[in-house]
C-alpha cells in the first residue's frame, strides 16, 4: 500500500516492524528517533525491551473495552426510549404499584440496563481484522522476534525506506486510528 500523503487527514497510521535481531531493532529505533519531527509513537517490544502487556495499542482487550463504551453510548439511550415506549404501548401493569409515572420510568430504566448489557455482548462478539494481526504479532514475539511500533508525527509520512533498510521479517500495518 502506498504511504498516505502528508497532511491528508487527521487519521494516523501505525505499523509494527518485526525484526529477528535486537541490534537491528535498536539501530532502527535510534534512526527513527533522530528524525525531525520524531515519530509520535516509537515503542520497542520484546525481551529486554518494553513488555507487550504495557503497550495499549497492541492489547485486544483494550480495543474490546473501547468498542463496548462506544456501543453503550448508542444502546443505552435507545434502550431507555425502547423500554419507555414498550411500557406505554403494551399496557402491561407489571409495576402497577409504582403509579402511572413510576411504571414507565422503571420500564425505561430496565431498557437502559438491557442496552448496557447488550453493549458487552456486542463488543465481545465482534472480532476485528486488527485483532488477528495482533495475535500474529504476539506469536512472532513468542518465537523470539522483537517488535517496533511506529506511528509518524502528525502531518508526516511513514519512513518506509528506513523501515525497509532494516531488513525486517515483516511490516504489519495496523488499522488507522
Amino acid at each position: 500500500m502506498p504511504p498516505k500523503a502528508a497532511g491528508s487527514s487527521s487519521v494516523s497510521l501505525s505499523v509494527v516492524v518485526v525484526l529477528n535481531d535486537r541490534g537491528r531493532l535498536q539501530r532502527l529505533r535510534d534512526t527513527l528517533g533522530a528524525l525531525q519531527p520524531p515519530p509520535s509513537q516509537l515503542v520497542a517490544i520484546g525481551e529486554g525491551e518494553t513488555p507487550l502487556a504495557e503497550v495499549v495499542r497492541l492489547d485486544p482487550a483494550a480495543a474490546r473495552r473501547a468498542r463496548q463504551k462506544g456501543m453503550a453510548r448508542w444502546l443505552m439511550p435507545f434502550g431507555l426510549l425502547a423500554g419507555f415506549t414498550f411500557t406505554q404501548i403494551t399496557e402491561l401493569h407489571t409495576f402497577d404499584a409504582l403509579g402511572p409515572w413510576g411504571q414507565p420510568v422503571v420500564g425505561a430504566l430496565l431498557g437502559m440496563v438491557s442496552g448496557w448489557m447488550g453493549s458487552f455482548a456486542a463488543a465481545a462478539s465482534v472480532a476485528s481484522e486488527e485483532d488477528d494481526r495482533i495475535r500474529g504479532l504476539r506469536n512472532r514475539l513468542e518465537e523470539g522476534s522483537w517488535l517496533l511500533l511506529v506511528e509518524p508525527a502528525a502531518g508526516t509520512d511513514m519512513p518506509w525506506t528506513l523501515l525497509q533498510q532494516a531488513r525486517p521479517q515483516a511490516v504489519v500495518r495496523l488499522a488507522e486510528s
